[in-house]
């Protein structure tokens, strides 16, 4: 793993997010709050021409009462996803993501039930790149289905890549691979070759 550590104040500058993200870094603060930029040398993606979407998942979609809208709320998703015991997400950090919204380049699903947020999750493009960053639910299979709308999203949107970083098993049923930095910088460069946008 590489460590980016060096003017950290800078790095948080929406055009140096932006430089950083496209080459394959992405922040993470640890439990300090000190902000450092990684890039591992085993990436995992989500391919978004051969996906899983596990068959109980497809039924709970179909009878869901669950309303999906983007980018309506996207600070939020982002305060949401923060609210755990220990989080990577730092106030430094949600500070630096306005910079990204205002340029549009932060994106979200949400995931409504009732008129209440319940699910949702965030991440960075870059033309036809989705960095995803995070995901919360309050609700049983909300952030899961957040992920298939995004998925959905991203296909209709013509993007090429949908980066998740680490490996879990939460992302290993929908189709998520690891491959080696080496392919994923292959797989960004396809992407910048797509002048897409997300909404």
């Amino acid at each position: 793993m590489t460590d980016y550590t060096y003017n950290k104040k800078d790095l948080l500058k929406p055009e140096n997010m932006i430089f950083l993200y496209s080459r394959g870094a992405f922040p993470m603060a640890d439990e300090s709050g000190e902000i450092n930029w990684y890039m591992p040398e085993i990436r995992t993606i989500i391919p978004l021409q051969n996906f899983n979407i596990p068959r109980s998942l497809k039924k709970f979609l179909s009878q869901s009462n669950f309303i999906y809208t983007y980018d309506t709320q996207t600070l939020r998703v982002i305060e949401e996803c923060s609210k755990r015991k220990s989080t990577w997400i730092s106030k430094e950090l949600k500070e630096a993501y306005k910079g990204l919204l205002l340029r549009g380049h932060l994106h979200s699903v949400e995931v409504i039930l009732n008129d209440e947020l319940v699910g949702g999750l965030y991440g960075v493009t870059y033309k036809g790149a989705f960095f995803g960053e995070s995901m919360f639910s309050k609700v049983s299979q909300a952030s899961k289905c957040a992920l298939v709308k995004l998925i959905e999203r991203l296909n209709e949107k013509k993007f090429v890549l949908l980066d998740v970083q680490y490996q879990t098993e939460h992302l290993k049923m929908f189709g998520a691979t690891e491959i080696p930095f080496e392919k994923f910088s292959f797989l960004l460069q396809e992407a910048y070759k797509r002048d897409v946008i997300f909404n």
